[in-house]
Parts: structure tokens; sequence; C-alpha cells
């Protein structure tokens, strides 16, 4: 059974990723509901390690691009190489070209090499000249930001923002998962390194996929979602406080995102429909990096996570 596999995986990674279950939910969650990750949080918190460990657990390939500020598109995309003896370009594949791809430190390229990465986290494709060619049908963006260091980066556009299915915050873990860090670590190096499980098949992963998309979904539960993102639009109705924080609303894509982290949170949980407490548990991560707050807001140290909080409190499950 898909949900099966799914959940040793799960557990697996959480063994590898030791005090940051709720990033390991969210690999989880963003592949079923094939979405991509945006991953922030101070270095040296397994966020490498955590993508490097799922594409370990399924069966395809990984690659990584370390985002710097002199990387050009085609370092990504790929470029045509002209080949003499036959007189003719060759599409050369850039590294996008795999099932697990990490984007880390994406802040620190310019807007034009972060635009390379746009169409094909929304399209699944890559275009180089007259040609487009399409990437694999399991295809995974985990990006990093490092919240620390704002000096020589390059914020994110809110288009870009947008192709996230969800935005995770890490933070540190506790003094408990510190100790089992160092024990693991110690074993690693005696052992040469973490044994890895049998590679998941994609088809179980799409099977699963399936699954979860496939979740009833009652209308009243449905009709939350929608009234979620529309009052993100019209804060003013339901609170003039709110009305003065959101400056813009989040767009469909949230929509769609709250839909399927929700069907994907509740299969998890093993769950056969979805309810308004799923919708609420990945709330904060779909619409984080979707609200564009005003001056006043920022100026008074309102963060996006509070406005959401006011929204859950707000708007009514029924």
């Amino acid at each position: 059974m898909p949900s099966a596999e799914l959940r040793t995986l799960e557990s697996w990674l959480s063994g590898q990723i030791i005090g940051q279950s709720h990033l390991v939910e969210r690999l989880i969650i963003a592949l079923l509901a094939d979405g991509h990750l945006l991953v922030e949080g101070a270095p040296g918190l397994a966020k490498t390690r955590a993508i490097k460990a799922l594409a370990d657990g399924i069966e395809g390939s990984f690659h990584r691009i370390q985002f710097t500020p002199d990387l050009l598109p085609g370092d990504i995309t790929g470029t045509e190489i002209y080949r003499p003896q036959e007189g003719s370009f060759h599409f050369q594949r850039g590294p996008v070209f795999h099932n697990m791809v990490l984007a880390d430190e994406v802040n620190r390229a310019p807007a034009k090499v972060q635009s390379a990465l746009l169409e094909a986290m929304a399209e699944r494709q890559v275009s180089v000249g007259a040609e487009t060619w399409p990437l694999p049908e399991l295809f995974l963006v985990m990006a990093t930001q490092n919240p620390i260091e704002q000096e020589g980066t390059y914020p994110l556009p809110e288009a870009q923002l947008d192709r996230f299915l969800m935005h995770v915050k890490v933070g540190y873990p506790d003094a408990a998962a510190e100790a089992e860090i160092l024990r693991l670590t110690r074993a690693e190096a005696r052992s040469g390194g973490a044994a890895s499980p049998a590679p998941l098949a994609q088809k179980t992963v799409f099977d699963a996929r399936s699954e979860a998309l496939g979740l009833h979904m009652a209308d009243v539960v449905e009709h939350y979602i929608v009234q979620l993102v529309m009052a993100t639009r019209q804060p003013a109705a339901y609170d003039e406080r709110l009305g003065n924080w959101i400056e813009y609303g989040a767009s469909p894509r949230a929509t769609i995102a709250l839909d399927r982290c929700a069907r994907a949170h509740a299969w998890l949980r093993g769950h056969d429909f979805v309810s308004p407490d799923d919708v609420q548990a990945i709330a904060a991560d779909v619409l984080r990096h979707r609200l564009i707050l005003s001056f006043e807001a920022e100026a008074n140290g309102i963060t996006p996570d509070h406005v959401i909080d006011e929204l859950l409190t707000l708007v009514p499950t029924a």
C-alpha cells in the first residue's frame, strides 16, 4: 500500500533529520501535492541534508545548485553547444533536469537567474531558443534562503514566491534533539555514513499522490478554503485591523495549494476525508509568502504569521 510505504519513508527521514519533524512532514506533503518548497532557516539546520535524504529514499536523480551572484541562467537550464563535426548545435541539459533539485541560497542570485527557475517550476518545461524541453514527471524543487545574512542578496519577486507551494520556516532543535544529533553524527562517522533504505519506486509516489488528491472533501471544507483566501483580499470585511495590515491578498494559487496540502495532510494521518483542522494545520506554510503587508503592519512589527493567526480566528469553519 502506498500509504504504508510513504509513512515508512517519513519515519526514516525523521530518524535522519533530527529535531525537524515539521520540515520532514512538509517535504512529504510537497511530494504528495506535486509542488515546490521554499525553506528558510539559519545555517546548519539540516535543510540541505533533508532534501538529499529524501532523494536517497526515492527512485530518481538529485542535483544541488549553489546560487551565487555570478551564476548565469544557462547554468541552471542548460545551453546549446556547437558541434563542429556535425555542423549543428546540441542542447546540453542543465541541472534542473533532475527529479529532486536543491536551489541552495536561492536569494543570492540576481533576478535573471531566479527567473530561469520560474518556467521550470510553473510549466515543468525549459525553453531554449525555439525548442521546449519537458522536465521529468517527478520534479520537486526545494529552495533555501538564509534569513540572517541579507548583504549581497536579492529578494525573491512575488511572482516567483507564488510558485512555491509552501514557505517553511525551520528553527533550532531543543536540547534533547541536539544530543541525539551528536549521537547520530558520531555513529555515521564510525560507520562511514547513514545507510539508505531501498528507494521508493516513482510509481508508488504517483499512486500515493493520486490517493491523497482523491480524498473526500465536503463542500463546507471547500467553502472554508475559499473564504480564507477571500479574507486575505477583503480583510476589512472581517476586521478593521486586518484591513490596515494587508496590502495585497493571496492569488488563486493559494486556494489550489490549500486544497492540495490539506488533502495530503489528512492522507498522511490515515484519514479518509479532509477536515478544517487539516486546512488550519497547513495554512501558515501555504499563505505566509503570498501576503504582502502594508507599511503600517511592518512598522508595528506585525508578521504574516500573526496575520494568518488572526484570519484563522475570524473566518468561521462552517
